[in-house]
């Protein structure tokens, strides 16, 4: 058997583990969505008529909006990755996976694996609400996939480095403290919320350089009547790339881990 025919494997294994922890616990996925849902429903309605400011991209904000909730969701639901990382450690689990042949990518994919199912389930219902409450995709079934997709990328950066962080920090405290840094910060310096037209100026420049931005780039421009496909494949690239970064990181502190126990 191959060397990359095992690792999949082993992945699938992996990954199998943690849906069906998931699976034991469903209303893990709706609750988790009680945030983004309360940003979408309520700030949509709260702020619509900004939407008649002078160089808003659209007419509705809710549509402006919608792609904006599904990238958070991503953002802050991988965010919280490494917690059970971290349970793992306390629970032995972890000691267990490093002294088996199973191999440190696979732990780190199998992980993974279902941190993006996750995500994909809530990016639906989002989106799914979002139709509801008014919104349009005008790009179509493409545009919503490259959003999802969009999303699906950001989720991968945010999980992986998530667990790198668990691992080298072993203390939910800590963990708690890193994440809620990182990503309050990092929704508020985007277009999460407004466009690039009625930020100050300084928030666009550092919104050019956040990953989050990038997603929301992505699926605000896949989603337009005449999108810039270009623009939109070219933010795609810049997070497959933080996505494989995050993923050496990881791989590489399970490794660090394993030589200090």
């Amino acid at each position: 058997m191959s060397t990359l025919t095992l690792t999949m494997r082993q992945t699938g294994g992996i990954g199998v583990r943690h849906v069906r922890a998931l699976l034991r616990q469903p209303a893990f996925v709706m609750i988790t969505l009680v945030q983004p849902v309360i940003w979408l429903l309520l700030f949509g309605q709260l702020f619509k008529s900004v939407s008649r400011l002078p160089g808003f991209t659209t007419d509705s904000y809710i549509e402006f909006l919608t792609p904006g909730i599904v990238v958070m969701n991503a953002m802050f639901s991988n965010g919280w990755s490494g917690m059970s990382v971290i349970n793992d450690l306390d629970r032995g689990v972890m000691n267990r996976f490093l002294v088996s042949p199973v191999s440190r990518g696979a732990i780190t994919a199998g992980h993974l694996a279902n941190s993006l199912v996750t995500t994909l389930v809530q990016s639906l219902i989002i989106i799914g609400l979002g139709l509801l409450a008014g919104a349009r995709f005008h790009g179509g079934v493409l545009a919503v996939l490259l959003l999802i997709l969009a999303a699906l990328l950001l989720g991968a950066a945010f999980a992986t480095f998530s667990d790198a962080l668990g691992l080298l920090m072993r203390k939910e405290e800590s963990m708690i403290a890193a994440v809620t840094f990182l990503v309050l910060p990092m929704s508020f310096l985007s277009t999460l919320l407004m466009p690039s037209t009625e930020v100050t100026p300084w928030i666009r420049d550092v919104a050019a350089y956040n990953p989050v931005n990038w997603a929301v780039e992505v699926g605000r421009e896949s989603l337009n009547a005449n999108p810039d496909w270009g623009f939109a494949f070219s933010r795609l690239g810049f997070l497959v790339l933080l996505c494989l970064a995050c993923l050496a990181m990881a791989i590489r502190a399970f490794r660090s881990y394993q030589k200090s126990v």
